[in-house]
């Protein structure tokens, strides 16, 4: 149990006990200095301490946001300060250099003007160096008076606020999309509410909002409208348990590192699937729509390759500022403009509501056109944006953010290859971005694959694309527009992959893509979680294991070379069998890196609901 340490006696008739007992700490009483001291050491190692000064006047929701959020290491509110195993060791540094009798309250109805020992304390962390959090309170109050009527005006200004009304606020992200905010949050929170009371965490309901998607998807699997109307009623509900178990993180503060990665994985996993089953109850139909479905997860992944790349390419980057990006904030003052840009972006609640309703009411082919035209404008919409962003602005990106673009683009040992080849040698002119060597190399490659006969070419083209993708990432990645070098390398893998199977006579060769594809994608989110963690890439075995993207690609254009033509299923086989081990050996580092204790608590506020 964690244990929370007053900082003196307590206040006749102040409820700080009781509040500290209803949210789990052990109440203990320090005298001065020397007592905390003391009484920190006989805590449990592992445990969280907490000091809090007993004048604390505040509500309940205040001491919950300062005192128990699990994501920071150490957190700080007026009157108090807590701490997690790892700023401890800072603390008792911090506590044997105060001196004795400072900050500690023996007599508090006579104290009006010490320093509450905590507020000392947290600037004592912050000083030598531990990054002490401190919650954007809000309107909850938060106080250490010094004297009875300022005592008695703290109280009336905790009366006047609702507790549970800001609570509720709080519980629901602050930048969300149109349908998700207006349509689903607005009961959604309290649903998180009825869970927390009941002991649920957002763990469970996460996995039950992955169930139902995977029902949704079996639904509409059945090809049946019974099954299509089903499936959208399920994917809508499994879509507002998606929003449901967010909400009840902020709620109760329950985050978690094994919940970080089933939220961020999830997502893509449900929709994906659902594409899936639409699939196939269309097939059961008579109408092949898996190159559709294909696509759609080709177009949907590197739309979010383009956000991550972008965002890491730029969110530390000094000189910061474009006149595009001004204009952009500027509109962003006229209210309406901010929901109508929010919605053509088609963020996955109008997405979904999107793919339900159709699903319901129209064919899986219409579904799957519907969203091509609109994740197609919508990635035309964001991609110019960002372009005209990065050429306008004067960024200076640092050594961070050139890494993480290198380690999104996923490199294997052929790439790698190629570029310790190259050297200190320029590969292509100064003046030449590398997004466009990246290019020239996956436009070739497509070209081919798109046009010409299946043959020796494609086996030519794809080795071309291993030098051009080795020689992009052979010098930092800093240039204004080299965030778009791992979208390239996304697009042409997975393009690749799509036109081969479309093209190849081998029977069932699009599902087997599709699997590919997909196991390949999350890989390729499972890189971008560790980056935002700041673990950094997958560990170099694993990447090189998969092949790294131009492996890959090459494996997979030899193999439509040797097996695609001649009506056979050795291409399908091929493609099954190198889709089972990219899942196998992701997903098995995957599963042990985010259960493990070293793993981050990554809480995505990302793509908008």
């Amino acid at each position: 149990m964690s244990t929370a340490i007053l900082t003196g006696p307590p206040v006749p008739g102040s409820p700080l006990e009781g509040d500290l007992r209803s949210l789990g700490f052990d109440v203990r009483t320090a005298e001065d200095v020397p007592a905390a001291a003391a009484l920190l050491d006989a805590a449990p190692a592992a445990e969280r301490v907490a000091l809090v000064d007993p004048r604390f006047v505040g509500h309940l929701h205040a001491l919950r946001l300062a005192l128990t959020d699990p994501r920071f290491p150490a957190a700080a509110a007026p009157g108090t300060l807590t701490v997690q195993r790892e700023a401890r060791p800072a603390l008792a540094r911090a506590l044997a250099a105060v001196p004795v009798g400072a900050g500690t309250t023996a007599a508090p109805a006579a104290v009006t003007d010490a320093t509450p020992l905590p507020d000392t304390l947290a600037a004592a962390l912050d000083a030598d160096g531990t990054a002490v959090h401190r919650p954007d309170l809000g309107s909850l109050v938060a106080a250490v008076p010094g004297d009875p009527q300022t005592r008695k005006e703290t109280r009336d200004a905790v009366a006047a606020v609702d507790d549970e009304a800001v609570r509720l606020r709080s519980a629901v992200k602050s930048r969300d999309g149109f349908f998700t905010t207006f349509c689903i949050s607005p009961y959604s929170r309290y649903l998180a509410r009825w869970c927390a009371r009941r002991g649920l965490t957002p763990n469970q309901v996460t996995t039950a909002s992955l169930l139902t998607a995977l029902i949704a998807a079996g639904c509409a699997a059945t090809g049946t409208r019974g099954g299509f109307v089903a499936a959208g009623l399920l994917l809508l509900f499994s879509f507002v348990l998606d929003c449901t178990d967010g909400q009840l993180a902020r709620y109760s503060l329950q985050y978690s590192t094994l919940g970080a990665w089933l939220d961020a994985t999830f997502d893509r996993v449900k929709e994906y699937a659902y594409y899936a089953g639409l699939a196939l109850g269309a097939a059961r139909g008579g109408d092949d729509v898996w190159a559709l479905a294909l696509g759609a997860m080709v177009l949907q992944t590197c739309r979010h390759v383009v956000d991550f790349s972008f965002n890491e390419a730029n969110h530390d980057a000094t000189a910061n500022t474009s006149p595009t990006a001004a204009l952009s904030d500027k509109l962003d003052s006229v209210g309406w403009t901010v929901w109508v840009r929010r919605m053509i972006v088609l963020p996955i609640g109008e997405r979904w509501a999107m793919i339900a309703v159709l699903t319901a009411l129209t064919t899986p082919r219409t579904v799957f056109y519907a969203l091509l035209i609109g994740c197609a404008f919508a990635a035309c919409y964001t991609t110019a944006g960002r372009v005209l962003r990065s050429l306008t602005r004067k960024a200076r990106r640092t050594d961070r953010a050139a890494r993480a673009l290198a380690d999104l683009a996923d490199s294997g040992a052929l790439a790698d290859l190629t570029a310790k080849g190259l050297g200190d040698r320029r590969p292509y002119p100064p003046f030449a971005p590398r997004s466009l060597v990246a290019l020239a190399g996956a436009a070739w490659l497509v070209a081919v694959a798109w046009a010409a006969p299946i043959g020796a070419a494609l086996p030519v083209a794809a080795v071309f694309y291993v030098l051009t993708s080795g020689a992009a990432v052979a010098l930092p990645l800093k240039g204004a527009l080299d965030w778009l070098v791992p979208p390239v390398l996304r697009a042409a893998e997975y393009g690749t992959v799509l036109i081969l199977a479309a093209r190849s006579d081998a029977p069932g060769a699009l599902p087997a893509a599709f699997g590919l594809v997909a196991a390949v994608a999350y890989h390729h989110y499972d890189t971008v979680y560790r980056i935002r963690g700041g673990t950094g890439a997958p560990p170099a075995w694993l990447v090189r294991t998969l092949g790294g993207h131009e492996g890959r690609t090459l494996l997979v254009a030899v193999l439509a070379t040797l097996f695609a033509t001649g009506g056979g299923n050795g291409f399908t086989l091929a493609l099954t069998a190198l889709a089972g081990a990219v899942a196998l050996v992701g997903l098995a580092e995957s599963i042990r890196f985010w259960v493990s204790s070293g793993a981050p608590a990554v809480h995505d506020e990302g793509e908008p609901a």
